[in-house]
């Protein structure tokens, strides 16, 4: 069941240039804790998913507005009514280690989500993912951990599968290292590190950029300030030099 549903609190970023509102989903997380911050201060309404009454608190301390709801046990056309009237849905969630619940939150979950949000008419949709490379061959700590790529690489492929216009950024190793506000960024880079703080600066410099549509993204810390690292990454028709 959803909560604290204002209608009127938001209005498209078409009618307000330059401010969008985001329904975030991961709001408490180690990534969507930044990402509301961020986005805040440019000024963007945001909408934070939370399912625990004490989570509310810190959403709303950045002036941002919590929605109660539940990702695993809310229905798509449930989330969908909450994400109504939004311009973008950016997904965090996880399941934080628990390999209980990787199944639910980061397959079916993430799925679901990107499910709400072509039924709400939400068409961004920006989608955390895994780095492919993560913890390969000898490195990796087991089937737990297999399981937890099957899912991400499950809910990348549903998304990409629909009409959404949709991002999916694929951080490596995130740490809780100070931001440096430096990245690599490509559709496909060398593995390495980067902090949580950097991801969600990523994040909000990407969710309303036109041309990061139908991509995914690598990221990790590197040598290029955020902005001009993605600024740098194009999508478009091919055009043979013909």
């Amino acid at each position: 069941m959803i909560e604290n549903i204002d209608e009127e609190h938001y209005m498209t970023a078409s009618t307000h240039t330059g401010v969008g509102s985001v329904f975030l989903i991961g709001a408490t997380g180690g990534v969507g804790q930044h990402v509301v911050r961020l986005l805040r201060e440019q000024e963007h309404r945001v909408s934070g998913l939370h399912r625990q009454p004490s989570q509310a608190t810190a959403i709303e301390a950045t002036g941002a507005m919590a929605v109660r709801g539940d990702l695993v046990d809310d229905s798509a056309q449930t989330l969908a009514a909450a994400m109504a009237g939004h311009d973008a849905v950016v997904f965090t969630a996880g399941a934080g280690g628990n390999p209980d619940m990787v199944t639910a939150i980061d397959e079916r979950g993430a799925m679901k989500a990107a499910d709400a949000a072509a039924l709400a008419g939400v068409r961004r949709f920006v989608l955390v993912s895994v780095f492919m490379d993560a913890w390969r061959g000898e490195k990796s700590p087991g089937p737990g951990f297999e399981r937890y790529m099957e899912a991400k690489r499950a809910a990348d492929v549903h998304l990409s599968g629909t009409e959404l216009d949709w991002l999916i950024i694929r951080p490596g190793t995130l740490t809780d290292d100070p931001g440096t506000g430096r990245v690599d960024a490509g559709v496909a880079i060398t593995y390495g590190d980067i902090p949580r703080a950097d991801v969600a600066a990523a994040i909000a410099h990407a969710v309303f950029a036109p041309q990061l549509n139908r991509l995914a993204i690598e990221i990790t810390t590197g040598s290029q300030p955020i902005d001009a690292a993605l600024s740098a990454i194009r999508s478009g028709p091919w055009q043979p030099g013909l």
